[in-house]
């Protein structure tokens, strides 16, 4: 039978690659929901070709819009943050691709999987603002979640059929960024279009930012201690300009697996799709002789602090993660719009863990409360900057 997708955030970069796979597939998949926030027009169009149940557009002023382009189409319409939450638990969705970019990405994915559905997740924050709360739901309701960011997605392959007693150590590759081995001198000047000019991958403006700073790697650190059920000491971040090697697992006797592919995000995404199958799919190959070497080097920590703030906010624990994510929001989004630096994003980033509340054991409405404060704290302080 085929699998039954809903993809909240159809039209970002996760969401619109994801079309492209179940396209290649329709004898596998088959679209059930989509969600957007407020590309409206894309959304129309995605409705159009893939004829699902229901859509969702998150702005409210946008329904008229989408309601009148899908009429013909007899395709539910409904409108509201609200609505993509009650979505995902209807009974006609196999599986939940949470594309969504960001905090806004937590309330979905509880309720989906409070809703027993699978989870292929995209949606790094979820795990990083509130992985505690979100591994006890997963394992309360017996759901399985299948990680999509593609150091993720390796780990996890590197991982079937082992034991994870047996796990010493994960390395989680990174890029480097368009800013790998630069100086202090030279990032106080780099501006908006040179941080979206990633060298690999191509993905949406707020995680090319969070690559150029390192703060997506950091990410990825948190959200794999809650995956995978480890401590801190046991994830080591190494560059790896090429983007060959996802990501490595080492065991206790010593051995390392890791799991390689030319950088193309539709391979992890079809996987997390088509678990524990693993479908044909004609992506281009890794061809030895195009690389005459791999390289790996360490982080640079001291020109790049946001991977340095992201272990201590793990370390410390609590909602601290919360604020580090919601304060990293801001900056991007500041930098994205010109008023505020490069080099000033960790440092608003450093003064909002130490001035919003710390809380050791939050709940769900601590999150949301710790979110709304470092927003309006990291706002003030890139107001000042200027």
């Amino acid at each position: 039978m085929k699998k039954r997708i809903a993809i909240l955030g159809s039209t970002g970069s996760i969401g619109t690659q994801a079309l492209e796979v179940i396209k290649l597939h329709p004898d596998k998949f088959e679209i059930e929901v989509l969600t957007a926030q407020k590309n409206a027009g894309l959304l129309i169009a995605q409705a159009i070709e893939f004829k699902p149940n229901t859509v969702v557009i998150g702005k409210k002023e946008f329904y008229s819009r989408v309601s009148e382009a899908l009429n013909p189409y007899d395709i539910k319409v409904y409108a509201g943050e609200e609505s993509i939450c009650q979505i995902v638990e209807l009974d006609t969705i196999d599986i939940v691709l949470i594309a969504l970019v960001g905090f806004a990405g937590l309330k979905p994915t509880v309720r989906a999987i409070k809703a027993k559905k699978q989870i292929a997740l995209a949606n790094k924050e979820s795990l990083v603002v509130a992985g505690d709360l979100v591994t006890k739901l997963i394992n309360e309701n017996n759901v399985r979640l299948i990680p999509v960011d593609s150091e993720h997605s390796a780990i996890f392959q590197c991982l079937t059929g082992e034991n994870p007693d047996d796990i010493e150590k994960i390395f989680l590759t990174a890029s480097g960024g368009p800013f790998r081995g630069k100086s202090l001198d030279y990032l106080a000047y780099v501006n908006k279009q040179d941080a979206l000019n990633h060298p690999n991958w191509s993905m949406g403006d707020k995680i090319t930012i969070d690559s150029a700073t390192l703060m997506n790697k950091g990410l990825e650190v948190i959200e794999a201690k809650w995956l995978f059920g480890i401590n801190p000491n046991q994830i080591e971040v190494i560059i790896h300009p090429q983007s060959i090697i996802h990501s490595l697992v080492q065991f206790s006797d010593g051995s390392i697996k890791a799991q390689m592919s030319l950088p193309d995000m539709r391979l992890p995404i079809q996987y997390a799709l088509s678990y524990p199958e693993r479908i044909y799919a004609d992506f281009p190959r890794f061809n030895f002789s195009d690389f005459s070497k791999l390289t790996f080097e360490s982080p640079d920590i001291k020109n790049f602090r946001n991977l340095a703030l992201a272990y201590k906010a793990l370390e410390k624990g609590g909602n601290m993660p919360c604020i580090l994510n919601a304060a990293n929001e801001v900056v991007v989004e500041a930098f994205l719009k010109d008023r505020i630096g490069f080099l000033k994003m960790p440092e608003v980033i450093e003064k909002c863990m130490e001035a919003v509340k710390y809380i050791k054991e939050p709940s769900f409405h601590d999150y949301h409360d710790t979110d709304k404060e470092t927003r309006e704290k990291a706002a003030s302080l890139v107001a000042d900057s200027n």
